[in-house]
């Protein structure tokens, strides 16, 4: 039988932690312990609530800053090809690195967890990516897998790319069976705003659907994968499959508990 249909009737929540949310997107590989920790505590309550967890993290400045200053994402450069192949290894390594960050604050809630880097198991870059995401249903007692944006081979002249763990998000939610909330965790800011969260007057948006559009920008000058304009779009294309798809602000997490239990929140509720 197919794994996928061994793993059925069992409610799953993905849980994306933003790259702004752990670490410090101004700082060269600084991350945010204490956020990280609170985000575990709650991971923790999900799993004993009988819920299957699946986690995706970002790059934050651990990935980021290296890979705009020698154009990861735009694939091979010839011109500057020694420069790239050795920051192809450094962000792999820096990824690798605030990974065991990010599950040992697990491991220390009394979460298991099983490491899946798509450089080995992802190839290309998009929605579109191939990979195997059979290894990703599993019973709630099991391992949580969890996997993160990274630098993974393609299959064209581009030769390499930066997959997005919002692409990954997309995969997973859309793909997966019983997958009840995916949820994003953001980094200082409760959810979509109708404005950018810095400017006077700013107000969260509740309920967002991507017909509706969005005045929000990101900060191409850190942010090489798109930043929350990618998230609201992901998230719209996972709402076509999962009822409560949702952006929230992960400094307080509980927030999520809430989300999963009641189905409502402080937060933007995203719609098909």
């Amino acid at each position: 039988m197919h794994l996928m249909a061994t793993m059925s009737n069992m409610p799953r929540v993905i849980v994306k932690l933003g790259g702004g949310l752990i670490t410090d997107k101004s700082l060269y590989r600084q991350v945010r312990l204490d956020r990280v920790d609170a985000v575990s505590a709650a991971i923790r309550e999900l799993k004993d609530s009988g819920y299957s967890v699946i986690i995706v993290h970002g790059a934050g400045s651990f990935g980021h800053l290296e890979a705009r200053k020698w154009k990861l994402s735009e694939g091979y450069n010839r011109e500057i090809s020694k420069e790239q192949a050795n920051a192809v290894t450094r962000v792999r390594s820096d990824m690798d690195d605030l990974n065991e960050y990010v599950v040992k604050s697990l491991m220390n809630a009394g979460v298991e967890c099983e490491i899946m880097p798509p450089r080995k198991w992802a190839t290309g870059v998009g929605v579109e990516f191939q990979g195997d995401l059979d290894s990703f249903v599993r019973d709630p007692a099991l391992p949580v897998p969890i996997t993160f944006g990274d630098v993974v081979d393609t299959a064209d002249d581009t030769r390499f790319g930066i997959l997005s763990g919002d692409h990954i998000m997309v995969r997973l939610g859309c793909e997966l069976p019983d997958v009840s909330a995916c949820i994003f965790l953001l980094g200082d800011v409760d959810g979509l705003m109708d404005s950018p969260p810095n400017e006077p007057g700013s107000v969260l948006l509740p309920t967002w659907n991507l017909d509706e559009g969005f005045s929000k920008s990101h900060n191409p000058d850190v942010d090489v994968t798109g930043g929350i304009m990618l998230k609201a779009h992901c998230a719209s294309l996972i709402a076509r499959q999962v009822e409560d798809v949702w952006l929230l602000n992960g400094t307080v997490p509980s927030r999520m508990l809430t989300v999963v239990s009641k189905g409502d929140t402080i937060g933007t509720r995203v719609l098909h």
